[in-house]
């Protein structure tokens, strides 16, 4: 049971750390969100949007993260 909290425990600070980056990249300026490379489809009744830039953008930094943190653990 003692692991389970530590795990819950390192994933909330993660995910506080997180929404900082992102608050902080939003207040400095940087485009997320407005990057080309977006689909955009609108019709007479809606409209579809995916951020594909970002999300490969995300997918990277994340990757590249999480890399880390495992070489870290596994010493």
């Amino acid at each position: 049971m003692e692991n389970i909290t530590r795990y819950m425990i390192i994933g909330g600070v993660i995910l506080i750390l997180i929404g900082g980056g992102i608050y902080l990249a939003a207040r400095m300026g940087l485009p997320l969100g407005r990057l080309p490379g977006y689909i955009r489809i609108e019709g007479e009744n809606g409209m579809f949007y995916f951020p594909l830039a970002t999300s490969i953008l995300v997918s990277v930094v994340l990757t590249i993260f999480l890399n880390i943190i495992i070489r870290f653990f596994k010493k």
